[in-house]
């Protein structure tokens, strides 16, 4: 089975599931890294696979830079999430996922921020780029 616009976005819907868990459990004010964990254990409990901290790789024009840039997770491998513990995200926020999306070729990315009231409602944002534009719809 390819990856679909549909399949992407229930993906994104459970993915916004686990962070509301763990923001309901912990609410806001505590560390990303805090978040980071608890996030990951959900996304396991729930059946999803991620892997943390991944590598992202700059290349330009045959030249490979080491800028040490890490994505926070990468879900079932074709969603970037950036999670943040902050009082205000910023629209540099958003451009550093969509590199990120754009250096590791994947279509969705999520922006989430543990540091407010309501996940939901201002805690996310999803994010697409030219590769989700060419994804088939189911």
């Amino acid at each position: 089975m390819g990856i679909t616009k549909r399949y992407l976005n229930e993906l994104t819907y459970r993915v916004i599931g686990c962070a509301i868990e763990v923001h309901k459990h912990l609410g806001p004010g505590l560390l990303e890294s805090v978040y980071e964990k608890c996030f990951l254990r959900e996304l396991g409990l729930r059946g999803i696979s991620s892997i943390s901290q991944i590598w992202v790789p700059i290349e330009y024009k045959g030249l490979h830079l080491d800028a040490e840039l890490r994505l926070d997770v990468l879900v079932e491998d074709i969603l970037c999430v950036e999670l943040k513990a902050q009082e205000c995200v910023l629209p540099i926020h958003d451009a550093i996922l969509l590199s990120y999306m754009q250096m590791l070729q994947k279509p969705k990315g999520i922006l989430i921020n543990f540091h407010c009231v309501n996940i939901f409602k201002d805690g996310q944002k999803t994010l697409v780029n030219n590769l989700f534009s060419i994804l088939p719809d189911e």
